[in-house]
């Protein structure tokens, strides 16, 4: 199983980005699929998470500026960020969690980096 995170880059204070990630490879089903994130000198933290009944949670510092929706036909999440900060950046994973086999076992994609300075 791989996830592919894309879409990360520079942006100025108050713009928006669009991260996707996708999941391929063999596997039965997506579970929750989630968008953490990793600042200079800080611990990885998760921004958002989707259920695959579209039941959504969001940390407390994106709520009303950031978006997460998911494809499940397609395997893919995507986290629109809006009103971006300077506090927002930071190197971006995706993590799915997968049904295959036996058991539900953790993915991570590859991290995207997020920069957001004037």
């Amino acid at each position: 199983v791989q996830l592919q995170a894309s879409g990360g880059g520079m942006v100025q204070p108050g713009g928006s980005l669009r991260l996707s990630c996708a999941a391929s490879g063999s596997f039965r089903s997506v579970n929750f699929m989630a968008w953490y994130r990793q600042g200079p000198g800080k611990q990885c933290e998760l921004v958002a998470d989707i259920a695959s009944d579209g039941r959504t949670y969001y940390a407390d510092f994106v709520k009303g500026r950031f978006t997460i929706s998911r494809d499940n036909a397609k395997n893919t999440v995507d986290l629109q960020m809006n009103s971006l900060k300077p506090e927002d950046t930071a190197v971006y994973y995706c993590k799915a969690d997968v049904f295959r086999g036996g058991g539900l076992f953790d993915y991570w994609g590859q991290g995207t980096e997020v920069t957001v300075s004037s």
